[in-house]
């Protein structure tokens, strides 16, 4: 018997990590059942994000969620977040075990 997998969007958000707490609330008010964050460094469009110093680091988190909901996550990131932080979004077409967690 082989694994059972069903399609889920891997939802991945850089930015910067002052907006955690904002995001998290966010991503709790929009039905996502749950979120893996890291701290991660690297450079880009904003310059160099090492980390070394608090207002430079850099989180990213990961949501694996319906297409639906993954959706309804960007335009609310891009409305709300776009204009005035440094934020990446991009979107992944992922297969998953035991698809009611997600």
């Amino acid at each position: 018997m082989g694994a059972q997998l069903s399609p889920r969007k891997l939802l991945t958000i850089i930015c910067e990590a002052s907006l955690e707490h904002a995001i998290v609330d966010d991503l709790l008010a929009l039905d996502v059942h749950g979120y893996t964050i890291s701290d991660v460094r690297g450079c880009g469009a904003h310059g160099r994000r090492d980390a070394e110093w608090p207002p430079s680091a850099n989180i990213r988190i990961e949501v694996l969620c319906a297409e639906k909901t993954a959706l309804s996550l960007l335009d609310h990131l891009q409305e709300n977040y776009y204009a005035n932080f440094g934020m990446v979004t991009f979107l992944s077409d992922v297969l998953v075990m035991r698809p009611e967690k997600f």
